[in-house]
């Protein structure tokens, strides 16, 4: 009698131990069909390039501002949900994965190396990303006791720029102009100790080639119509997005920032990209 009320009451614990996990489990469709094409999503290769064709490149590097609305599609949703992520989500996802999907590369001591020198291993990158922050601790009395460390994680709300450095090639084989995206670099906000502002640097670099599978299956919000969504990789591609020219190759390898300011950077900007539909315009005939 003593075993069979044991086993009775073994039974009950299972039965309410498995209603209790099965209740954590969604079991209804969240939509009016199953999601699938970008999920599978194949990354269109680029045309071959050979140098005998290269008519003419240059290097630039463009800033993209995600405040414009236009660019809102990659800073949306600030918390991931279930069908959507922002792309420095999809970006930490692929970093900090146990397999990591993507490598990231040092912008150098003074942010300024994006040549794709020293790889970063996975632990220092997850403390890029969770950085330690040291504060005043107080008493009740308000007096200062010492320091204490709090390791904070980077929200993706705190990522609002990104940089792309970028090659744009005229190939005189298809009377054609490419511009192929080398690396992307995610920018924040530094601050000094008295919270100053001390303008945007790199986190880090990552070589675009090896972002696109990832930005292939990961889907961005269209402002059109939610049956046509985008992954990051077709809004890159197709150049749906705003940005303006922050460096141009030179010989000094200097930014604009170095010889114009405010207004005049953008009108220099903007002297640049009409140099360089000037210069497409000039090369084919129509």
């Amino acid at each position: 009698m003593n075993n069979f009320f044991k086993f009775t009451l073994l039974t009950i614990t299972i039965v309410t131990f498995s209603f209790e996990s099965n209740s954590q489990v969604q079991n209804v469709l969240d939509g009016a069909y199953i999601k699938e094409l970008n999920l599978t999503k194949r990354v269109i290769p680029y045309p071959h390039l050979r140098e005998a064709d290269v008519m003419y490149v240059t290097r630039i590097w463009q800033k993209m501002d995600l405040k414009q609305k236009i660019n809102q599609p990659f800073y949306y949703p600030v918390q991931p949900i279930k069908d959507r992520k922002s792309l420095f989500d999809v970006i930490r996802q692929g970093l900090l994965a146990d397999d990591p999907t993507l490598i990231a590369y040092d912008p150098g001591p003074n942010n300024d190396d994006d040549e794709f020198r020293i790889e970063f291993s996975r632990d220092e990158i997850y403390d890029i990303l969770n950085p330690i922050d040291s504060s005043m601790k107080q008493n009740e009395y308000g007096e200062d006791i010492g320091y204490e460390t709090i390791q904070q994680r980077i929200g993706s709300d705190q990522i609002t720029q990104y940089l792309l450095k970028e090659d744009w090639i005229w190939d005189r084989q298809r009377s054609e102009r490419y511009v192929r995206i080398i690396g992307i670099a995610p920018l924040i906000e530094g601050r000094n100790d008295r919270g100053d502002d001390l303008g945007t640097r790199p986190l880090f670099w990552l070589y675009y080639e090896n972002c696109r599978y990832v930005f292939a299956n990961a889907e961005a919000f269209n402002l059109l119509n939610d049956a046509q969504r985008r992954t990051y990789e077709d809004l890159f591609q197709m150049r749906y997005f705003s940005s303006y020219i922050v460096k141009e190759s030179n010989v000094y390898d200097r930014e604009m920032i170095n010889y114009v300011k405010g207004m005049d950077a953008l009108a220099e900007s903007e002297r640049i990209k009409e140099e360089l539909f000037i210069l497409e315009h000039d090369l084919w005939h129509y």
